[in-house]
């Protein structure tokens, strides 16, 4: 059963990280990257490492993706602020 459990925890981060890899979208990447965290938190969990898994979760599920949010939007803001000085947009 544990077998199982490793083939699926294994198969979910590489989807995952293809899913994360391949998306153009920053806000896409974030949200993706959320769900490497948790399938990467699956992972530790299952080779017996809750600690990790639980650094994991709050890093790579919530911080990261959190900090990705807050920078595209910044990036986003910026950037109409400067067309709308230059009389771009």
């Amino acid at each position: 059963m544990r077998d199982v459990l490793v083939v699926i925890a294994l198969l979910s981060v590489a989807a995952t990280a293809t899913a994360a890899a391949l998306a153009r979208d920053p806000v896409r990447q974030a949200v993706v990257l959320s769900l490497l965290g948790l399938s990467l938190a699956l992972l530790f969990t299952v080779f017996q490492a809750p600690d990790v898994a639980l650094s994991q979760l709050g890093v790579g599920s919530a911080v990261t993706p959190l900090l990705i949010l807050l920078t595209a939007r910044k990036v986003r803001r910026d950037g109409a602020e400067q067309r709308r000085k230059t009389g771009r947009g």
